[in-house]
């Protein structure tokens, strides 16, 4: 049969479709090991170092395929498409069920980046082959393969994450990498030896990943459940983190990025120490500023002092927000704290705010997640804490959830060494919590204070402190204290606590 004339456009939006694919893989598998793994910096390191030597292994090994450069291409663009479409659902099951998800990782980075490595220089030889404006076409070429990293490393974290969660996104893909192989099929099928089985297997291929797609939302709660204990009652993918709700009986539970917030059961032992215990440094607050704790519930016990005017919360995560305000079972353990007259909400980066703020507050609460991957880690600096300073009235009290004094006291001494660099006086202190352990904060001043001259506030309805457990915060055991002086600062350009919080977590 005559071949028609060749023509390299299609060639070209076929790049650009599987330059997409290529760094949502990329994305997919940093990302989502960083949520099931923590430590975002580690994870996407070792995904793109990894990704990187397969695609030049598979480069290289592109010069041995000689024959029916077409059909071979081909078969690279299924098998990727098929590769990624299960990326996520396999690795969510690995982790789940087995403890081989590191070697799950590496094995799919390593195949998806050999496959990705042979597509780019198959179209090369393809553009070569024909003769057909080669300098031209190959420039046109690698301008659309960056274009398409371009679009898909916007595209994954703006829209396809949020809207569509890990799995979907997977088998969307997978669609396009297939879509990408159907182009060759069809539109240079004079150049196929093998096209009946090609379009055959297409069609197959399609009807699969497409099933998989629209069931990828039933799917990824089924696969979440697995993740937590409880039945999952409200799931949702933010712009920065997964939100998950748990309930079983009266224990309503949230999870962010997989980490759990709060207990319905227990979490004012938490609130009161982080509330109350600096209120008993600076009973006449009146101005507050909050750094987290978007579920409300330092709110709701700050709206215990009838002399605090105003209460600023700053947020990131508006979804956040908006789940404590509108979930009926959480606007009723806040007491719909968020929607009182006293409290304005912002949503902005804690950082950020600091940066541009101009006004002075008597108190400022920081609620914010452990430092367990480096974006987080910045909010526990030495530029973090000085800008709090900044803010802060010249006799203001600040205090810090800061982990686990036992679990993870490197991590939770690392805190507090840092605060001391910016703070004169620095008073570590901490509570048991059935869910979470031991926990600690840290309140700062540069106020004179005598630990054993403070009284817990009269005229509050406590769950939990009395006069005689509050004097027991202050108290720390032999197992729960580290050498300071070995212990180094948390800073921007070197930020050590994220190591010292990862290697705690190893020794549990």
């Amino acid at each position: 049969m005559e071949q028609k004339p060749f023509n390299a456009a299609p060639l070209l939006f076929t790049t650009l479709l599987i330059s997409i694919c290529s760094i949502i893989y990329e994305l997919i598998i940093g990302s989502l090991s960083s949520y099931l793994l923590g430590s975002s910096v580690t994870q996407f390191s070792i995904t793109i170092g990894l990704y990187l030597f397969a695609m030049g292994i598979g480069s290289y090994l592109s010069k041995y395929l000689n024959r029916h450069l077409f059909d071979t291409f081909t078969l690279v663009e299924i098998a990727v498409g098929l590769l990624g479409s299960f990326s996520s659902i396999l690795l969510f099951v690995c982790h789940i069920y087995t403890n081989i998800y590191p070697l799950v990782m590496y094995v799919m980075i390593l195949s998806i980046g050999l496959l990705v490595g042979i597509e780019i220089p198959l179209l090369v030889r393809i553009i070569e082959a024909n003769k057909q404006n080669i300098k031209s076409n190959i420039a046109n070429l690698f301008a659309f393969d960056y274009l398409g990293g371009l679009v898909g490393s916007i595209a994954f974290p703006l829209l396809l994450l949020p809207k569509l969660g890990y799995v979907t996104t997977a088998f969307v893909t997978g669609l396009i990498n297939l879509i990408a192989a159907a182009i060759i099929v069809f539109r240079y099928q004079d150049y196929l030896q093998y096209k009946t089985f090609f379009k055959n297997t297409l069609i197959l291929c399609f009807i699969i990943v497409l099933g998989f797609t629209v069931y990828g939302d039933y799917m990824t709660r089924q696969l979440e459940s697995g993740l937590y204990r409880d039945q999952i009652i409200y799931t949702r993918q933010s712009l920065y983190q997964k939100i998950v709700l748990t309930k079983h009986k009266d224990d309503l539970r949230l999870f962010l990025d997989g980490n759990i917030q709060f207990s319905s059961m227990d979490e004012y032992r938490y609130h009161e120490p982080l509330v109350h215990v600096p209120m008993s440094v600076f009973p006449e607050a009146r101005h507050v500023l909050l750094l987290g704790a978007g579920d409300g519930l330092a709110v709701r016990q700050l709206l215990k002092y009838p002399g605090i005017q105003d209460i600023l919360l700053i947020d990131l995560d508006e979804e956040m927000i908006n789940l404590a305000r509108t979930n009926p079972q959480i606007k009723k353990l806040n007491e719909q704290a968020l929607d009182n007259n006293k409290v304005t909400v912002v949503i902005e980066d804690a950082f950020t705010y600091l940066q541009r703020a101009n006004r002075k507050f008597d108190l400022i609460i920081i609620d914010l997640p452990d430092p367990n991957n480096d974006t987080l880690n910045k909010l526990y600096t030495t530029s973090f804490y000085r800008l709090v300073k900044q803010n802060l009235a010249p006799d203001g009290v600040m205090v810090t959830q800061s982990s686990s004094p036992y679990f993870t006291k490197n991590a939770f001494w690392c805190i507090h060494k840092t605060i001391h660099e910016e703070f004169s006086q620095v008073v570590p202190y901490h509570v048991y919590v059935p869910t979470f352990g031991d926990w600690g904060f840290n309140l700062a001043t540069e106020r004179k204070i005598n630990i054993s001259e403070l009284r817990l506030p009269q005229g509050i309805n406590y769950q939990y402190l009395n006069e005689d457990n509050f004097s027991s915060l202050f108290l720390f055991a032999n197992d729960e204290r580290v050498g300071l002086d070995k212990i180094e600062l948390n800073t921007l350009f070197k930020p050590t606590l994220v190591g010292y919080y990862e290697g705690d977590i190893e020794k549990m």
